[in-house]
């Protein structure tokens, strides 16, 4: 025996550099990760900030995202317009005039009509009236 490693034990010290170096560099990029722990009750909006991160940092929603991701879209606006209705009542806040009160507080009464094809015009024109009902 000499100074001189034999076959292999230098392929094994080749090894443990390559593991070595991939251990350092996985330790850099890990350093760079950001973990967030999100905690809170229900609805409160843990998963909307996980997807607006997605957004923000990320590529955006893939088009099977987009498709997933529509119909709750359009269900949250409608019952937030929908809450938004009830609380002027609640509220004392007087509508623009008589005919926006009553198509809205229909609005406003959960309906199976508020599911479905149409989603899109119906979330426009409820917005478009609710807004210009709201005397500010």
């Amino acid at each position: 025996m000499g100074c001189t490693l034999s076959a292999e034990e230098r392929a094994a010290l080749e090894r443990s550099k390559a593991i070595e170096k991939n251990l350092k560099e996985d330790g850099i990029s890990a350093a760079k990760d950001v973990k967030l722990l999100l905690l809170g009750a229900g609805e409160s909006g843990k998963s909307t900030i996980v997807k607006q991160m997605k957004i923000i940092h990320e590529d955006g929603f893939s088009g099977e995202d987009v498709k997933q991701y529509k119909p709750v879209v359009y269900s949250n606006t409608i019952q937030s317009l929908a809450a938004i209705v009830r609380a002027m009542d609640t509220l004392g806040i007087e509508y623009g005039d008589k005919e926006r009160k009553v198509f809205l507080q229909g609005w406003a009464r959960p309906s199976p009509c508020h599911q479905g094809v149409g989603k899109e015009d119906r979330c426009f024109g409820l917005s478009c009236c609710t807004w210009a009902s709201l005397q500010l």
